[in-house]
């Protein structure tokens, strides 16, 4: 990295945290237009509907294309297949000849979550030292977001193309802060895809040293009842887990916790729990009453076949059982709530379906299925749909990564070389 390219990176950070949490993007997009001598510098922000992205822009009077909250402009752009689209799933910059002008689009990643994109323009033709100077510049960028989204609603309001409703919003918050996470050893997504009366389906996942913790929950009912419900669930879960406590501790915790707390009479949810030793790849699953998880192995789909248990909440002296799989190098993992495979969605043949989108990236991949499924019981689905995928590499050690992501498992092969034209 040369000594320009570390001033800049300085300056960013300085101006970032000079700035109020709103202003943070502008202040630091504001220093890449100078130090690149760009035309214009934009940050599209993926959406939470992972089918579009979203430019910001503030408006102090008028009004932009899109949205509009206050002096905020929300414009979206919905996928179409195109290099924007095609950048963020590929995960490479992609290079865009104009009228005189050149757009370098660069991934704004952290730990495989696409952020977004980082949209420069600049009046010559990038080189390959560019593109990789805008990659890393993206990388920066990604740390200003995700230290500034905590303090202010801009960046989430941008995401919600549709309002959320009071169960919605409960939901939410219930959910990692980040859909994605890759290691060398693994890469996991999750996704919900909300029915039109949210049905208190929720996901988890975290990281100790040497282990990998995941949950998907799924709360009886709809609206703000079973929201409630799922908050009881998960949030016990979390405390025993924080506390260290083994998954059969956890689900107890939490089935005497729904059992005694739960608002409405005879409140329950199903889970699956989960742990993987990273140095080992022993993968230890227990399951309340929920759909059995998926795994994918050399080419066949089958259910992992685990000791039956009573969902969390419904008998609260009940004891639980757990099982382990052995996870080998290439194996997927998939863990579904029930609404996945209740009524119409049921048409959908899951075990062909993810045998066709095996090549993809988790975080494709969960996108992949959640539309298959709107697809056949959409537009308003009936019950939460909800899928955790986590593929399992092996080899637990650091982490090889570009600009945030590592792009040797990433969804599909970039346009000539990465950094070159889309035409």
């Amino acid at each position: 990295m040369k000594d320009s390219e570390q001033a800049m990176l300085a300056e960013m950070l300085q101006s970032a945290e000079d700035a109020a949490p709103v202003e943070a993007v502008e202040a630091v997009t504001g220093v890449i237009a100078t130090a690149l001598n760009a035309l214009g510098v934009s940050l599209l922000i993926a959406d939470l509907s992972g089918r579009a992205l979203v430019r910001l822009t503030h408006q102090p009077a008028g009004g932009g294309p899109g949205r509009r909250h206050d002096e905020e402009d929300a414009e979206v752009l919905p996928f179409d297949g195109g290099p924007y689209e095609q950048a963020l799933r590929q995960q490479a910059p992609a290079v865009i000849p104009g009228d005189g002008t050149w757009t370098v689009l660069a991934p704004v990643t952290d730990r495989g979550e696409a952020i977004g994109l980082l949209e420069i323009d600049l009046p010559d033709e990038p080189d390959d030292d560019v593109v990789g100077r805008i990659a890393r510049t993206a990388l920066a960028l990604a740390f200003v977001v995700i230290a500034n989204r905590r303090h202010t609603d801009l960046f989430e309001w941008g995401q919600r193309t549709t309002p959320f409703s009071l169960s919605a919003e409960i939901q939410r918050r219930l959910l990692p802060a980040s859909f994605t996470c890759e290691a060398n050893s693994f890469a996991l997504s999750g996704w919900l895809e909300p029915a039109a009366s949210v049905g208190g389906d929720t996901f988890d996942y975290t990281l100790a040293r040497d282990v990998l913790h995941l949950s998907v929950t799924d709360a009886m009912g709809h609206g703000v009842a079973s929201a409630l419900t799922a908050t009881l669930g998960v949030g016990s879960l979390r405390n025993t887990r924080r506390r260290g406590s083994s998954l059969i501790v956890q689900a107890e915790e939490a089935n005497r916790a729904v059992a005694e707390h739960a608002n409405v009479r005879g409140a329950y949810l199903t889970a699956v729990l989960g742990r993987i030793d990273l140095t080992t790849g022993r993968c230890e699953l227990l399951n309340a009453g929920h759909v059995p998880p998926i795994l994918v192995r050399d080419g066949r789909v089958a259910p992992v076949d685990l000791p039956g248990n009573f969902p969390l909440g419904m008998f609260p002296d009940e004891g639980y059982r757990s099982a382990e799989l052995p996870l080998r190098p290439g194996d997927r993992l998939v863990v579904v709530t029930d609404g996945m495979r209740e009524r119409n969605a049921a048409d959908l043949d899951l075990p062909r379906a993810l045998l066709g989108i095996a090549h993809l990236h988790p975080r494709e991949a969960v996108r992949a299925l959640s539309d298959a499924v709107l697809e056949i019981a959409g537009p308003a689905l009936a019950d939460d749909a909800t899928l955790l995928v986590i593929d399992w590499y092996g080899d637990h050690g650091p982490r090889r990564s570009t600009a945030g992501a590592d792009l040797a498992r990433a969804s599909g092969q970039p346009v000539e070389g990465r950094s070159r034209h889309q035409r």
